[in-house]
């Protein structure tokens, strides 16, 4: 009955109201809390989980596994709480061998999910400070994760080696570790305002041979010898970065990615671990890589509005905005910038945040046309303004139902938009009801 429920509920949704992803899961876990057991009972589960990147990295990793394995069960919009991965297993077409399920899932909701399924493996991106209302500290959110790990003691992790988090505790897991490994030795701290730079075992401040962003890299302990461990999968060559590309190598693979930035490649990095893992070879690996032009809902997700070309970015945390600006800085042609920021439950209620995004490189770079917008709309123009950006630049866009028009209003060809989640929502819901983009999040 609860799948009967969930699964008329989602023919209903996509049928006569554009769609919908949580609703059909919530139905059927009313009528059967324990449903996710009888659904999953025969997939193989990849889980993967942390602050950012998580939407990214299972598109990549699906991607990856694809060249192998054809049939890989997915929630590719995003919906990672447990009420939408059961509606991921309830639309789940009928699979020819033995089925693979690759599952973004929110680091809070890792227990709810591994209470009925035993993964066959967990992919650690990340852990920086995000939504404090919801997960608190680093520390906190990290051990919400390990909690859901505890139920599956077999499965095998996959994480982030430069991140010291990920090395702080012994589990009984076997664990591969995947980083950065390029460079040259250089001794260095992290700026002094740098979350998780204390030592786990001796509390003294970390030091790294090489530095990624934020604490992650080569790091070290010059008081007690705590260090990053061997890594398996190594990114050891770094060639070029655009805001649309990289090209780097990996355990000696040549790579290409059709999408900017530094924490992408992190992303990239998470998705040829699991490859590897699953015995994809390494060439059919760089070819998913290479293949990927499609859009990934909201993450560098690129449209037209007029003459204009627009990328949208989500953005929630710090870490996450200040990877982004670096981005946007490596374009050498003059852009447009806009931030939307809403503070709903999905965002966090928490706008602090915003005050440790270096906004302040934003006139450093040859934007002539800013817009500030959203239900915090005050907060974030604010923030612009003491940043330094030029209020005679700066147009404020309360209603965001207006941003097409001012966006078409603007004096550059190319437009980058960071906004937090429901922003994003609000505006890619006018973007379809004016037919730029599909409407829905699947």
């Amino acid at each position: 009955m609860a799948t009967w429920t969930g699964k008329s509920a989602y023919w209903f949704l996509h049928t006569f109201r554009g769609g919908g992803s949580s609703l059909p899961g919530k139905l059927a876990l009313k009528l059967d809390p324990a449903i996710l057991k009888h659904l999953a009972k025969n997939y193989d589960v990849i889980v993967i989980t942390g602050t950012n990147g998580k939407t990214l990295t299972t598109a990549l990793t699906v991607k990856v596994l694809r060249e192998q394995y054809p049939d890989i069960l997915t929630n590719p919009s995003g919906s990672n709480m447990k009420q939408g991965i059961v509606t991921t297993f309830l639309t789940a077409p009928k699979a020819h061998q033995k089925p693979l399920a690759v599952l973004e899932v929110d680091e809070a909701n890792v227990i709810m999910v591994t209470k009925y399924i035993t993964p066959k493996a967990f992919v650690f991106t990340n852990i920086f400070r995000d939504q404090m209302d919801r997960y608190g500290e680093i520390y906190t959110t990290y051990q919400k994760i390990l909690d859901g790990v505890a139920l599956a003691p077999e499965a095998t992790i996959i994480a982030n080696g430069d991140l010291p988090l990920f090395n702080s505790k012994k589990l009984p897991n076997p664990i591969l570790y995947y980083g950065f490994d390029y460079e040259a030795d250089h001794d260095q701290q992290a700026p002094a305002n740098t979350d998780g730079l204390l030592c786990p075992n001796c509390q003294h401040i970390l030091r790294y041979h090489a530095r990624t962003y934020s604490n992650m890299g080569k790091y070290y302990c010059p008081n007690c010898g705590f260090e990053r461990p061997q890594l398996t999968y190594k990114l050891n060559a770094l060639t070029n970065m655009t805001p649309t590309s990289s090209d780097f190598e990996i355990n000696g693979q040549a790579m290409h990615l059709n999408i900017g930035g530094q924490y992408n490649i992190y992303n990239a990095l998470a998705a040829f671990a699991v490859g590897r893992f699953m015995d994809v070879n390494p060439k059919k690996i760089a070819h998913a890589l290479s293949d990927n032009d499609e859009q990934v809902f909201g993450r560098q997700e690129i449209f037209h509005v007029g003459d204009k070309d627009v990328t949208l970015i989500l953005v929630k945390n710090p870490v996450g905005l200040n990877q982004v600006l670096q981005m946007i800085s490596t374009d050498d042609r003059p852009f447009s910038f806009a931030a939307l920021l809403n503070a709903n439950y999905a965002d966090g209620i928490d706008t602090s945040w915003i005050w440790d995004g270096d906004f302040e490189n934003l006139p450093k770079m040859n934007v002539p046309a800013y817009i500030s917008g959203g239900e915090r709309y005050r907060d974030i123009t604010f923030r612009l303004k003491v940043a330094g950006v030029p209020e005679d630049k700066l147009t404020i866009v309360p209603d965001l139902t207006n941003m097409t028009d001012e966006i078409q209003k603007l004096p550059t060809k190319q437009v980058y938009v960071v906004a937090t989640y429901t922003a994003m929502l609000q505006l890619r819901k006018q973007l379809a009801s004016q037919g730029l983009i599909d409407g829905g999040m699947n």
